[in-house]
């Protein structure tokens, strides 16, 4: 071994090494960021996903919802969308009726809520939300994501036959999905218009007052104020 060489390992100190994170993509399209202390976060990797939309907007969303309040940019200008991150725990539960609820991934991860509830079925159009109790209730899950480009209609008719059916069953659903505010809250101001023959107004005011925080974001408003289930026949029996 060339002496300079030896001089060199001699010489090194770990101390003088910089530290460095490396982003990792799993085969499924999620990624996070590795360093010397793991993955970010405190040290539990945080899936996310990079999504861009048919309308070409793109924004990252992961298990408590869309990175930064989902601030979807598309185009040179970067327009923001405007959702508002909450990473407070919220167990507030709207009851739209007394067997229909409406809530956020909280509600549907503690187990005091659901029970004082009296929740049978849970319908999940979250992402990347898993089921906490799937022993102790009849789940459905039904990804959406919360983008104003997300054509609604396409996942009413599955979501709506799970409630229905649980309804029939006698049993009482919690609709929720990250934060309980605008995929959830659409799912079921659509049943409503269709399955109850409510106008748009009317099902948006019941939801808003059984749930304030509830507010579609402007793409579901846009869709839900447009939604007509006599033209697309889905009009069901309630």
């Amino acid at each position: 071994m060339e002496p300079s060489l030896l001089a060199d390992i001699a010489a090194f100190a770990r101390g003088s090494l910089r530290p460095q994170r490396t982003r990792v993509t799993t085969p499924g399209g999620l990624s996070y960021t590795e360093g010397p202390g793991g993955p970010t976060r405190g040290g539990s990797a945080t899936p996310r996903a990079r999504v861009t939309t048919p309308g070409g907007l793109s924004y990252t969303e992961g298990p408590r919802g869309p990175t930064r309040g989902a601030e979807a940019r598309g185009g040179p200008g970067g327009r923001s969308l405007g959702f508002v991150p909450d990473w407070s725990v919220d167990l507030q539960v709207g009851v739209v009726k007394p067997w229909l609820l409406l809530g956020s991934q909280d509600v549907a991860q503690d187990i005091r809520t659901l029970q004082q509830h009296k929740v049978s079925h849970i319908l999940n159009v979250a992402y990347g939300v898993d089921n906490a109790f799937p022993d102790s209730y009849i789940y459905k899950i039904v990804t959406m994501l919360d983008v104003p480009d997300t054509k609604l209609t396409n996942y009413f008719p599955e979501c709506f036959d799970f409630i229905s059916r649980a309804h029939k069953q006698g049993g009482v659903v919690l609709v929720h999905c990250n934060a309980g505010v605008s995929r959830a809250a659409s799912v079921i101001i659509g049943y409503l218009i269709q399955e109850d023959g409510l106008s748009f107004q009317d099902a948006f005011s019941l939801v808003k007052r059984a749930r304030p925080a509830a507010h579609p974001n402007s793409g579901f408003m846009q869709q839900l104020s447009e939604y007509n289930p006599c033209q697309q026949g889905q009009r069901g029996e309630s």
